[in-house]
């Protein structure tokens, strides 16, 4: 689901860099438009009023053989090189005849219970399932799909009920849910648990917790202890002194907004929704003079797919929902969060032809180095 801001937004001027600094005092940030490892000479750009909404990055750890080997699900590119690396694993699995690279392949590890590691862990293991009705030596059977978890359960933020009717659908799919259990070491490929146990995976996805963008470190802005800006309920930057920080706001993962209780919201894509609608309004309030508005979360109404027509789900009224009836729960709200009708449109079309033919899985590795094929040709050799 991927909005092009330059059409969402026709009034606005839209800048695809990165920010290098922020001087939020001299009302002056630099951008850099140059693509990743080239150096170029920021960009000056003015400004009158801030925003900050850079939202989170994953939070790593020094494992072993992490960096190297570990994938990311943060990201709408992270998501389509997971999808096509998982194809790649079922074909490398079919066509190799070393047992042990076999098994490898086809060994998948997601360490991170939350929304995102079971969300994307449940997807994926569906959609590979479907996939092996295409290969004529694979079958559903032969995948293996652990979850590893460092606490006692899953979905931390879920409700105890919901939480334990998804391990239960995931572990009715022979799904291996590791609770209480840390990753030690990814080295080679070959991955070591906290419970003792060793084997090699081929794929190793890492969604175990954020950290706010690194961005907020380039900023004169006030940080608290875990790297968020500190903000006041109507999403206001707050000043080390506790006033209002003229022309500055911010939302989301990367902002610290008291809840009820005063203590710091979580960062969820709940809390970022909410927060966001309420900038938008207290931004127009104060251009206008009128009175801001504090921001009070409501009652959780989170949500969860667990594959194809699968899901847990509860509403703002306490009702939890599991199965056909959350997973139509969670679509509504995906459709409803796109900005635009024609958006929205367009989705619930594919939906609906998705849902009247079978899935055309068909594995584009090959975009993750595209050029390749074409480097090859330069290669030197016999004949050449």
């Amino acid at each position: 689901m991927v909005v092009p801001l330059r059409t969402a937004l026709p009034d606005c001027r839209v800048l695809t860099a990165r920010v290098t600094r922020i001087d939020h005092a001299t009302r002056t940030a630099w951008v850099d438009a140059a693509p990743r490892g080239e150096l170029r000479l920021p960009t000056e750009v003015p400004y009158d009023v801030l925003v900050m909404a850079p939202g989170s990055v994953a939070r790593t750890a020094p494992v072993p053989g992490l960096a190297e080997h570990g994938m990311g699900f943060a990201t709408v590119g992270e998501a389509v090189a997971l999808r096509n690396h998982v194809l790649e694993q079922l074909d490398l699995a079919s066509s190799t005849r070393d047992p042990e690279l076999r098994q490898a392949a086809l060994t998948f590890v997601f360490v991170g219970a939350g929304y995102a590691g079971v969300g994307a862990l449940a997807e994926l293991e569906d959609m590979a399932r479907t996939a092996t009705k295409g290969y004529h030596n694979l079958d559903p059977d032969d995948l293996r799909w652990i979850l590893v978890e460092a606490k006692d359960r899953i979905l931390g933020e879920e409700t105890p009920e919901l939480a334990d009717h998804a391990l239960a659908e995931l572990r009715e799919r022979n799904i291996d849910v590791r609770l209480s259990t840390t990753l030690e070491s990814a080295v080679d490929q070959l991955v070591l648990l906290s419970d003792g146990s060793r084997f090699a995976a081929r794929t190793l996805v890492w969604t175990a917790g954020i950290r706010p963008a690194p961005v907020l470190s380039l900023t004169d802005l006030p940080l608290d202890g875990t790297g968020r800006i500190t903000c006041l309920p109507t999403l206001r930057i707050a000043a080390p002194d506790g006033t209002p920080l003229p022309d500055a706001w911010a939302a989301g993962d990367c902002a610290a907004v008291p809840d009820l209780a005063g203590e710091p919201c979580a960062p969820n894509a709940q809390h970022a929704l909410a927060q966001a609608k309420l900038l938008a309004e207290n931004l127009t309030a104060e251009l206008a003079g009128r009175p801001l508005t504090a921001y009070q979360p409501g009652d959780p109404a989170c949500s969860t797919s667990l594959g194809l027509r699968r899901a847990v789900a509860h509403t703002r009224r306490g009702a939890r929902l599991t199965g056909r009836r959350a997973w139509w729960l969670h679509r509504a709200r995906q459709l409803r969060r796109l900005p635009t009708r024609e958006r929205r449109i367009r989705v619930l079309t594919d939906w609906l032809f998705g849902g009247l033919f079978q899935r055309e899985l068909v594995s584009l590795g090959t975009i993750e180095h595209p050029r390749a094929e074409f480097e090859s040709g330069f290669t030197t050799g016999p004949g050449t």
